[in-house]
């Protein structure tokens, strides 16, 4: 979970760290603080590591295998500190993730860049992932590593906000109300983008209302004079532009409604990019996505919004979107080597729900085959979609057909909705479990086929995808990603 520190100066001192956090030194570090971590695994060398209680693990049990690995101080409560005092250098707090939120909200203050904010229900990481790209052209950047959004993530990430950054890039999620409110009175942007509002964590939510309240929490954090970047084209859009107005925010859109500032002209989908002509803010701008999908296409037009309006240049950010790829899970694409010809794996098994499953069938039915060639889709469940999850997933089955996708593998109780809605030419076989339906798979794809395989993290589908690279290995990643939000 560590990120390299890639500024020139370095991150801390133990004095700026003691400062920011009250705490009690005991010892010296050699030199500057490069970096922060929570994680023993990844730490680097000179790095800060902040030994915080986890659901699953307590930091403190690897304070001595950080300050092994090279870590030059390490960050630990009063009841631990007798115990950490032998390995190394140590700061004591009070309370250890405190200590964190004391010094991200140190590192913010003390920065002079351009702050952008983004959630949404779907799509957030690959937005914030363009938003880096965009604005790095302009000027050094500093970003959300991985999925770094929730309580622990966004203050580690604002914690690793380097003096000299001049753009940040913060990504925000939830799964409940009142859960981005505190996150972003950390971040303070001075651009906060709501990329949608989709029927996400529904189990949390009576409605997608609901939702929409809780994403437009973000607008709350905003500094004075701040703005706010909507999709224009999403049914809730008066419902946040008017919490944005509430929060003392300017309001910007985008989309391709005939008002949108950020507006999108003209479009072709590629089968490995797309290609786009827009205006932004009155400014015509044509550029290329490096990743197919006309959802992407839609984020893109808010990230040049949103990177405009803090203050980088347009035609810098636009080029720089031709060098985006999806992160890991969320449609890299995959060519694996078979018996009967290369067989090609759409990696989704990140995240999956309503909305992105079917932005991401779309893009499998938009994928070409080779002669002999089949769609065929691996489904896992999509979960904390509350009482209407099994409707939700046998509506899937629209997008299936409007995808043509030859044949569905589906596995999880919720993914039965799914694959008894199916006619029966398309079924090709559901298991209880993702684990189970990895020998199934293997033993049906073949070469010339379009695997995409997609669900909801805690459905494990991601080991799905392993499986595959092991038994048709060696795999090579290609240049024509592709990626679902």
């Amino acid at each position: 979970m560590s990120a390299p520190n890639t500024f020139a100066e370095p991150l801390w001192s133990a004095p700026e760290l003691a400062l920011a956090t009250a705490g009690r030194l005991i010892g010296r570090p050699d030199g500057a603080l490069t970096g922060v971590s929570i994680d023993s695994r990844t730490i680097g060398r000179g790095e800060v590591f902040f030994a915080i209680r986890g659901d699953v693990h307590d930091g403190h049990k690897f304070v001595g295998d950080a300050l092994g690995r090279g870590a030059s101080l390490a960050v630990v409560d009063e009841a631990h500190a007798d115990e950490a005092a032998p390995f190394g250098p140590i700061l004591i707090v009070k309370d250890v993730l405190d200590a964190l939120v004391a010094t991200g909200v140190a590192a913010r203050a003390r920065s002079r860049g351009k702050i952008v904010a983004v959630t949404g229900s779907v799509g957030k990481t690959s937005t914030k992932e363009a938003l880096r790209l965009a604005l790095a052209e302009d000027g050094p950047t500093h970003a959300s590593a991985a999925s770094h959004n929730n309580h622990w993530g966004v203050p580690l990430t604002l914690s690793r906000l380097p003096k000299s950054a001049a753009y940040g890039v913060f990504e925000i999620g939830m799964n409940h109300a009142d859960e981005i409110r505190p996150l972003v009175k950390m971040v303070r942007p001075h651009v906060a983008m709501v990329t949608n509002v989709e029927p996400v964590h529904l189990a949390s939510f009576p409605n997608v209302e609901g939702i929409a309240d809780a994403k437009a929490e973000i607008f709350e954090g905003l500094v004075r004079g701040g703005h706010a970047v909507v999709n224009r084209d999403n049914p809730h859009y008066e419902r946040l532009k008017a919490a944005a107005v509430a929060a003392g925010a300017a309001v910007w859109s985008f989309g391709e409604h005939v008002s949108a500032d950020a507006r999108l002209d003209r479009l072709a989908l590629k089968d490995a990019s797309s290609c786009v002509a827009a205006s932004v803010l009155g400014e015509a701008v044509t550029f290329k996505i490096g990743a197919p999908g006309r959802h992407l296409v839609q984020n893109a037009l808010g990230v040049l919004l949103a990177a405009k309006l803090a203050g980088a240049d347009l035609a810098l950010a636009a080029l720089a979107l031709a060098k985006f790829a999806p992160p890991a899970g969320r449609g890299r694409r995959l060519q694996l080597a078979t018996g009967s010809g290369p067989l090609t794996v759409i990696d989704e098994s990140y995240n999956a729900n309503p909305a992105s499953m079917r932005s991401a069938l779309a893009l499998l039915g938009q994928t070409p085959l080779p002669a002999g060639g089949r769609r065929i889709a691996a489904l896992g469940d999509m979960l904390e979609l509350g009482p209407q999850g099994a409707e939700l997933h046998a509506k899937v089955s629209e997008s299936v057909a409007a995808a043509g996708v030859d044949l569905v593998f589906a596995a999880g109780p919720l993914m039965r909705s799914l694959y008894d809605a199916l006619p029966a030419a398309r079924r090709g076989g559901w298991t209880e479990s993702a684990a189970e339906l990895q020998s199934i798979l293997i033993d049906r794809v073949r070469g010339g086929d379009v695997l995409m395989v997609k669900g909801s993290n805690g459905s494990r589908m991601g080991p799905v995808v392993a499986a595959l690279k092991a038994r048709f290995s060696p795999p090579s990643a290609v240049d024509d990603t592709v990626a679902a939000g």
